[in-house]
């Protein structure tokens, strides 16, 4: 459904719901007269109000080459905006023109919570929560798939629908990793100690034709650009599973805001430092992008999980980019005398795991008619878990979070994440680029936003370093990927066509 603000109505607030399991999607158009919003962003982006091709944001592009997600409300598109976790659109008419004024305020703050003696934690409710969540979302008329890992959201979410008797109408998939990063063989057991069906989906390092046009099917398609590594091989998928095309897919994202997401101790080490080392900025335009210098660069803010281009780099590839630094710093300073622990929360959760990691299964699932479940996002499962104390939460000494899932999921199944670590869905980054470099070098050759003589002395730069083993031959895989994710979307989206 989509909604219209006219000139002269009433004021209104327009916001998500608490753990942005709907983000709400805004047009405002450049000449303020039209204002429509809407929870279905592939609904609203058809609307025939809005006038096609939409154009791209060059803020947008700087943030999506120099951070790798452009930070809410603002997007990769101009004059479109998303609302998510603690979000708000104050809109007015003001002299005949639709006004717009954007806050955002982190509703999972510590004063929130109650004392660990007021309300304890009930595993069964947690599951039973949980379950309906996943279920009263379920179109039962469609195949249902669990993306799994080993990890503790998406066995969570597996071991309610098993207590809810659900295993013969949900079938769990995992991605197998070459090397020790491999989750598979472990959530296979999962998967068969709860007594759900498993498929595991294989890697795709060379691309054959058939392959090729499944991600050209999904550049056109996704509704945004998401930097997210793996978000191009997602299309990968049907080739081994068709039944993924508008099935119901349930993902375990959507908790890390009101679990609080602990610093990691280079964080804690670091952050300080980057305060001062920050302040440097003016080093952005003279350092390559692989150089070990340009991390070290970060405001705190982007320490949390954001990396990209310097400004050197970008401003030769992207004759329109702008510095991403202003942003960042001012978000920084917002944040220099809060809680490290609730300040990485806000970005990490609300900027990077909405619009990089989660936006990535949004656009997946958008591309191909499916309709994506978010159990974790549900508002009343966010409402409760809101309530709790730290202490069920996560732990300040040893920087682990989602203590109660840790505890349901040992003691339920035996799954001890505390031994097992963190694992996550990696792939060859290195061996893909290499064995595809000719279709990489095609799109970003035919995409119209780089300046192409220094694009090419860049990539070729780049490509010489991913044979290493140092810091530089990581990032420069990770940023020749990124080129080429924003080169796909610029090419083949059907909303800039």
């Amino acid at each position: 459904m989509i909604f219209e603000f006219k000139c002269n109505e009433l004021p209104i607030n327009i916001f998500s719901d608490l753990a942005s399991e709907f983000p709400v999607y805004i047009y405002w158009s450049a000449d303020k007269q039209v204002l429509l919003y809407s929870t279905s962003v592939t609904e609203l982006f058809d609307d025939e109000r809005i006038p096609k091709p939409l154009k791209v944001s060059d803020e947008g592009i700087s943030f999506l080459l120099q951070s790798g997600v452009v930070p809410p409300p603002n997007t990769g598109y101009q004059n479109i905006y998303i609302l998510g976790i603690g979000d708000t659109a104050k809109v007015a008419t003001v002299n005949g023109k639709i006004e717009v004024i954007f806050e955002h305020k982190f509703p999972f703050m510590n004063t929130n919570r109650l004392q660990a003696d007021e309300i304890k934690p009930n595993a069964d409710l947690i599951l039973q929560m949980l379950a309906e969540a996943t279920i009263n979302r379920i179109d039962k008329s469609k195949p249902s798939f669990l993306f799994q890992s080993m990890g503790k959201d998406s066995n969570t979410i597996a071991l309610a629908l098993a207590e809810a008797g659900w295993q013969d109408r949900v079938t769990l998939i995992t991605h197998k990793s070459k090397g020790s990063a491999d989750e598979s063989e472990i959530s296979k057991k999962i998967a068969k100690q709860l007594g759900f069906k498993h498929q595991i989906l294989y890697e795709v390092d060379h691309l054959q034709a058939s392959h090729k046009l499944a991600i050209k099917e999904y550049f056109i398609k996704a509704p945004f650009p998401c930097m997210d590594n793996v978000s191009a091989l997602y299309p990968l998928y049907l080739e081994q599973l068709p039944e993924l095309k508008q099935s119901n897919i349930i993902d375990g994202g959507g908790n890390d805001s009101y679990m609080i997401t602990p610093p990691t101790k280079r964080e804690l080490r670091t952050i300080s430092l980057s305060r001062l080392i920050s302040q440097l900025s003016f080093m952005r335009k003279f350092i390559n992008s692989e150089s070990i210098f340009n991390p070290l660069l970060r405001t705190p803010s982007e320490w949390y999980a954001m990396a990209g281009l310097s400004l050197k780099d970008a401003n030769k590839i992207f004759p329109n980019n702008q510095s991403v630094y202003p942003h960042w710093s001012r978000e920084s300073n917002l944040r220099n005398k809060l809680d490290i622990f609730y300040s990485k929360t806000d970005i990490y959760s609300s900027i990077t795991i909405a619009e990089v990691h989660i936006r990535k299964a949004r656009n997946f699932a958008d591309s191909i008619g499916s309709n994506l479940i978010l159990p974790f996002a549900n508002q009343k499962l966010a409402e409760y878990f809101n309530k709790l104390s730290e202490t069920y939460l996560f732990n300040r000494k040893q920087l682990k979070n989602k203590i109660i899932l840790r505890e349901i999921l040992k003691n339920r199944i035996g799954l001890d994440s505390d031994k097992l670590g963190k694992m996550g869905w990696v792939y060859s980054r290195r061996s893909v680029i290499l064995q595809n470099w000719n279709e990489i070098m095609i799109e970003t050759q035919a995409c119209k936003l780089w300046h192409q003589v220094d694009l090419l002395k860049i990539l070729n730069r780049m490509q010489n370093r991913i044979n290493g083993k140092d810091w530089g031959a990581i990032a420069s895989c990770q940023y020749i990927s990124r080129i080429y994710l924003i080169s796909c979307w610029y090419n083949h989206n059907k909303y800039l066509a």
